[in-house]
């Protein structure tokens, strides 16, 4: 946590949806959120690809990879604001960093991950939807 002379921000770890440029980073403007840097999580998180809308980062015990992440400095006083903007499933954790620093963190509950597909392997949500873009172009270049 981090303090101002006005007011006190809690670092959080967004992994999909709220990073800079992506669907919903309006909602970390209307909270007032500040981007502080790009990071990893410690290879401990898996990700889960929520209909190709969002993702959704759990911490397991053994197979898990480092995952690309933002840091942004949120105002503590608007944390239960912006997760009420969240799509549902997502709750709000503690996410370990490449680093060893333990910050705030966006995360899925179990059940949202549940028959959906794995996507831990891209190391992020950026490096999957491009990843999916360049195969929906090639599927249109094919027709």
């Amino acid at each position: 946590m981090t303090s101002t002379a006005t007011e006190t921000t809690v670092y959080l770890a967004v992994n999909g949806t709220l990073m800079r440029g992506l669907e919903l980073n309006a909602n970390m403007e209307l909270v007032g959120a500040n981007f502080v840097r790009e990071a990893f999580t410690e290879p401990a998180y898996r990700l889960w690809s929520i209909n190709d809308r969002h993702p959704a980062m759990m911490r397991v015990p053994q197979g898990g990879a480092a995952i690309a992440v933002e840091i942004w400095a949120v105002p503590a006083h608007r944390m239960g604001f912006l997760l009420l903007l969240e799509p549902p499933g997502l709750c709000i954790g503690k996410v370990r960093l490449g680093d060893g620093e333990e910050v705030l963190g966006v995360l899925g509950e179990a059940f949202l991950c549940e028959g959906k597909k794995e996507i831990t392997q891209w190391g992020g949500w950026r490096a999957y939807i491009a990843d999916l873009a360049n195969q929906r172009q090639t599927e249109r270049e094919r027709v």
